[in-house]
């Protein structure tokens, strides 16, 4: 059988249709192959703008020698972990369980022949280098080990089952103080760049977003002034892309100066809707640019057909990493002649660079913004010239839940900036998606090869129409939300361990179950679904959303002890259920309901639910909080002088 990744639709999978590998997709047949000949599985788990695959690629599965021996001696699996992120999930647990070692990309993992892992790596070299092995050497020593102890092998799966069981094992806690998990991270963060002590350096967003909602809750100011101090480092630094918007993934420095330089929209969701949650707390005319700039760019440059978006940017461009992004010093000093000085008074430019000769733009600690003009017209012309290199590829790929989670955002930041261009814009694209989905909703690929779906598909999809509903009180969304929220916890729902599973319970490919209670590239599905379960037991009551939001947040106490860093999007939903803060509008006056809507949103959003009521007696609105309410509140003004003392 030769290389049968030309079938496939995914961009990284089609990377690797023309390697000498004999590599097949996840799927019953190749698994069973693995059965019929008694072979160990060498499974390779990336995603098509991940730099350090490529590398591998390029070094390893271009090269006929090392191919022939993966051939001979294994059944050689190709996974894009944005298509499987279950099958990702496990393995990069099992390779923290096996080896001691943190995961990434690539992930190469070895599996007996019932696909149960047995040990595995990252990236290897070609050569020995510094202490990593070659990988042909690697996959020698696999082959080996695995013929002269197949049995012994084989009979561990039962052992790995168990670690994943004692894994998920539950604790006494039923009900806990959540605020004591905010001031300990805050212990570990970087007071002098953002984010958090040490490099490489990534913005894990959900935690901070948990942080500032603690902010709105309390006034604590250290809250706030560790979100401001990641925000103001994140804009400015070269994680950033001062041209275009946007920001990369990680910088591989403590000062976010130097980035890996692919652009996830997973990360730019999340940078869009911390920035729409500061600015709802505080003004910040600099950030809110760089949010206007973001979002433009996100809707212009990872759109793909059916006016989706794509997943993706790469870090490399002509074989080269961030090529696209930076600049020669002669280059600008002969692109801008005199204004190369002006340009200076804005971004840190030397002659030596701070990217291997090239620079990387970063502002300047206290940028001379006399010239602010003149320093727009030259970001704009270097642009323009950008623009003509060749681009980093695209991995065009459409992800349900992060399509959801963009509209859901760009909705939000409409009210944010008050920006009715926006807010059209985003209903229009809501109403896109629910035309997509609405025979049936899949991970990815609007087409007859689509992947099937996951958790976070369902609660994404299932929190925009949601909150679609709160911002139009269009009646359908609601009643939709609904009924993917029933199919979820039919679909999802694990009732040996009282948590959503990451895949369907009742298609489950995998050795063991992916019970997933971690913050990863978004937050959990898990949370998402008891903030719904939330909003829908005030919006439409029935007892099977408190019954689930009992068994949920029991689930999510006995576990947040123990990995409570993974779990910060969950602090801040058990929060906002204990607080269950509702808005209650009563209202015939469109403009009315209008200014209110949109004041009860950009103080809330998520941390709120809102109740539409048509009672022809009179116009109010009602606030509760833990079952204590406000009088009827008769305009705008009453509304904000309540909200103060929430």
């Amino acid at each position: 059988m030769e290389n049968q990744l030309n079938k496939e639709q995914s961009p990284y999978l089609k990377q690797h249709k023309d390697n000498p590998v004999k590599w097949l997709a996840w799927n019953k047949e190749s698994l069973q192959k693995a059965k019929d000949e008694k072979k160990p599985i060498f499974l390779s788990v990336g995603y098509a703008s991940c730099h350090w695959c490529h590398v591998m690629a390029h070094e390893s599965f271009e090269n006929n020698e090392t191919a022939k021996i993966m051939n001979e001696k294994f059944v050689n699996i190709k996974v894009d972990r944005e298509e499987r992120p279950d099958l990702d999930f496990i393995f990069q647990k099992s390779l923290s369980i096996l080896t001691g070692a943190q995961g990434g990309w690539p992930l190469s993992m070895f599996l007996d022949e019932n696909a149960v892992p047995f040990t595995g790596g990252t990236y290897f070299p070609p050569r020995e280098l510094q202490g990593r092995p070659s990988f042909n050497s690697v996959l020698e020593n696999v082959s080996k080990v695995y013929q002269e102890n197949r049995d012994k092998i084989l009979n561990q799966a039962d052992q790995m089952k168990m670690v994943f069981r004692e894994l998920n094992k539950k604790n006494a806690v039923l009900k806990q103080d959540l605020e004591p998990y905010v001031e300990k991270i805050i212990n570990y963060t970087d007071e002098i760049n953002g984010g958090f002590k040490g490099a490489p350096k990534f913005p894990q967003f959900y935690i901070f977003d948990t942080i500032l909602h603690f902010y709105s809750k309390t006034n604590n100011k250290k809250y706030l002034d560790v979100v401001e101090k990641l925000l103001l480092s994140l804009s400015s630094k070269g994680i950033y892309d001062h041209l275009e918007g946007g920001i990369s993934r990680y910088t591989v420095d403590e000062k976010w100066i130097v980035p890996h330089f692919e652009k996830m929209l997973y990360d730019n969701i999340q940078y869009v809707n911390l920035l729409n949650n500061y600015l709802s707390n505080k003004e910040n005319n600099y950030l809110k640019q760089k949010l206007i700039q973001t979002i433009k760019f996100i809707n212009s440059e990872f759109i793909i057909k059916n006016n989706l978006l794509g997943s993706a940017y790469d870090a490399d461009s002509d074989g080269v990493e961030g090529k696209y992004y930076v600049w020669k010093y002669q280059e600008l000093k002969d692109i801008l002649g005199n204004d190369l000085e002006n340009f200076k008074k804005k971004y840190q430019i030397s002659e030596k660079g701070n990217f291997e000769g090239s620079n990387i733009l970063i502002e300047n600690l206290n940028p001379d913004i006399s010239k602010e003009s003149e320093i727009i017209e030259i970001e704009q012309k270097l642009l323009e010239i950008r623009k003509k290199r060749n681009k980093p590829f695209f991995d065009d790929k459409s992800q349900t839940d992060l399509n959801a989670f963009w509209v859901y955002t760009n909705l939000y930041s409409s009210i944010i900036l008050n920006d009715k261009t926006l807010f059209d814009k985003s209903i229009k694209n809501f109403e896109n998606l629910n035309l997509i989905y609405q025979n049936k909703l899949f991970h990815c690929y609007n087409d007859n090869k689509q992947i099937d779906v996951f958790l976070e598909d369902y609660v994404y999809f299932s929190l925009l129409l949601l909150s679609n509903y709160e911002f139009t009180k269009k009646q359908s969304s609601l009643e939709k939300s609904i009924k993917l929220m029933d199919e979820a916890w039919i679909n999802f729902f694990n009732s040996n361990e009282g948590i959503l599973q990451k895949n369907k319970v009742q298609s489950n490919d995998l050795f063991v179950e992916p019970i997933d209670l971690n913050d990863n590239n978004i937050p959990n599905g898990n949370s998402v679904y008891l903030l719904i379960c939330n909003k829908l037991n005030n919006i439409a009551p029935e007892s099977k959303w408190k019954e689930r939001m009992d068994i949920l947040s029991k689930s999510f106490h006995s576990h947040i002890n123990s990995n409570f860093a993974q779990m910060f999007s969950y602090i801040k939903i058990l929060d906002i259920c204990e607080d269950n803060i509702t808005v209650t509008i009563n209202s015939k006056n469109t403009d009315t309901i209008e200014k209110i809507r949109k004041q009860v949103i950009k103080k809330f959003m998520d941390k709120a639910s809102i109740i539409y009521k048509e009672d022809n007696s009179e116009d109010y609105f009602i606030v509760c909080k833990k079952q204590t309410c406000s009088p009827k509140l008769k305009n705008l003004e009453e509304l904000e002088n309540y909200f103060i003392n929430l």
